[in-house]
């Protein structure tokens, strides 16, 4: 069974042309898209760490060849570029966190303020915490 159709075309709605530089218009749209670029340095920096990792696990000569390959210029600039998107990651991520969380103690609501602050206190915490792993 086939479907004829009249020869006339459908309707369309009129779509307004969106430039392709859309996010450059508003700051928060570029911090959008900042951060939503940034998950593609946060893999660089999981599958780097896991290199690292396995070479460790290797011995001292794979490990001595790993950091050979760290120590070059391009690896070292994609690192410092990886790691200023996980900052503005981790901080976006904080200040979006009281607004897709309802937080609560005792009935009553905790202050965005005031779970922001507790996140970065946690994040201090965790961090002295794995540096003095590291260092000890």
């Amino acid at each position: 069974m086939s479907v004829q159709t009249s020869g006339r075309s459908r309707p369309h709605s009129y779509r307004r042309p969106v430039s392709v530089w859309w996010w450059l218009r508003k700051p928060t749209y570029l911090l959008f898209v900042l951060r939503e670029l940034s998950s593609i340095f946060i893999a660089w920096l999981v599958a780097f760490l896991v290199i690292m990792v396995f070479s460790v696990g290797r011995g001292a000569d794979s490990y001595g060849g790993f950091m050979d390959w760290a120590g070059q210029a391009w690896v070292v600039v994609i690192n410092v570029v990886a790691f200023a998107f996980a900052a503005l990651h981790t901080v976006t991520w904080f200040l979006l966190t009281p607004k897709a969380m309802a937080l609560r103690v005792r009935g009553r609501a905790v202050p965005a303020r005031a779970a922001v602050i507790g996140e970065y206190v946690v994040l201090a915490i965790v961090t002295v915490f794995v540096l003095w792993l590291v260092l000890r």
